[in-house]
């Protein structure tokens, strides 16, 4: 990384943990997002809800290596993993009967990273 580049220990840490997890288990998907996370704030996705519903198929498993907006809406139920996500998104996530977890939750649940989708 570079000198000024960031400056929150946790998303450091949780970089630092993406490519280790990604090394020891093989798993390519962690150290993509670890990528993502390292580019700048303003160049790290905005993923609104609505983007979900039209996209994701119920049940599925998804990642977003920026943040979750709350805009539109879903009916269904979704895993959620999200660098930051805003109140009303987690809400409406929660309310489709989905879950909303951190990404190194999902990690610790998936090392392999097998069946999760990237959007953004």
């Amino acid at each position: 990384m570079k000198k000024s580049m960031k400056t929150n220990p946790l998303l450091i840490q949780l970089i630092s943990d993406l490519k280790k997890v990604s090394w020891v288990e093989k798993a390519p998907i962690w150290r993509d997002i670890a990528k993502r996370l390292e580019k700048s704030l303003q160049n790290r996705p905005e993923v609104n809800v609505s983007r979900i519903a039209r996209y994701v198929k119920k049940g599925e498993t998804i990642i977003i290596p920026g943040k979750l907006l709350g805009a539109g809406d879903i009916d269904f139920p979704v895993t959620v993993a999200a660098f930051k996500a805003s109140e009303s998104a987690k809400k409406k996530i929660r309310d489709a009967g989905g879950k909303m977890i951190s990404i190194h939750e999902l990690v610790k649940k998936n090392p392999k990273g097998s069946r999760v989708r990237i959007i953004g």
